[in-house]
């Protein structure tokens, strides 16, 4: 059997070099090939050595049109902006689309959820197994907890983090939200909010 071909869109990244050197370590999969933003430092590099690997001649290019037709699967960790093109491309290719980019607008989403009418799409704001349960257990606390406890995410993030509250923060609010039976947007008091 082939090995499962993986693009990464934004591998110059800090989650696009992970997701890199993730795919290299791995059995059945291969590097199939990657993007930056045209402006990049990383344009024309070798993404296995991008990736801590090995050269293997494949380099990072800025055409996602091209990357998307020679894979089997794109992993997206890039901008709200661009998720909403690559959606579009993962579409039209139909390839298996993985985005863990956060900090997306009602546009945004509504291009992702029209993909996946095509294609298959795998998101998830934190892709972590422990923040996932955490997500789960949040529900069922709220849900148990009444109205006489209140809840607050206070969360700390490195200084390059972009968007504000974090994508891992929303999920565990929606989860405290839900299980109280309330919508977020209507109840939620942020001190920080949008690009930072």
């Amino acid at each position: 059997m082939e090995p499962y071909r993986i693009g990464i869109v934004g591998c110059g990244g800090r989650m696009g070099r992970m997701n890199l050197a993730t795919i290299v370590a791995a059995e059945g999969c291969v590097i199939g090939g990657g993007t930056d933003r045209p402006d990049s430092p990383v344009i024309g590099s070798d993404l296995d050595l991008l990736a801590g690997g090995e050269a293997l001649g494949l380099t990072v290019g800025d055409d996602p049109v091209e990357l998307f037709a020679a894979v089997d699967a794109v992993i997206d960790f890039t901008t709200p902006a661009a998720c909403r093109r690559h959606a579009e491309l993962a579409a039209q290719a139909e390839v298996v689309y993985v985005i863990g980019t956060t900090g997306l607008a009602e546009a945004d989403q509504t291009a992702i959820d029209q993909a996946a009418i095509q294609t298959v799409v795998i998101q998830a704001a934190n892709m972590s197994l422990g923040v996932n349960l955490l997500q789960a257990v949040t529900e069922q606390v709220a849900r148990a907890l009444d109205a006489d406890y209140d809840i607050e995410i206070v969360e700390m993030h490195h200084r390059h983090k972009v968007d504000a509250p974090s994508g891992t923060a929303l999920m565990l609010g929606e989860a405290a939200a839900q299980g109280r039976g309330v919508a977020l947007n209507d109840v939620a008091c942020r001190a920080r909010d949008g690009q930072v």
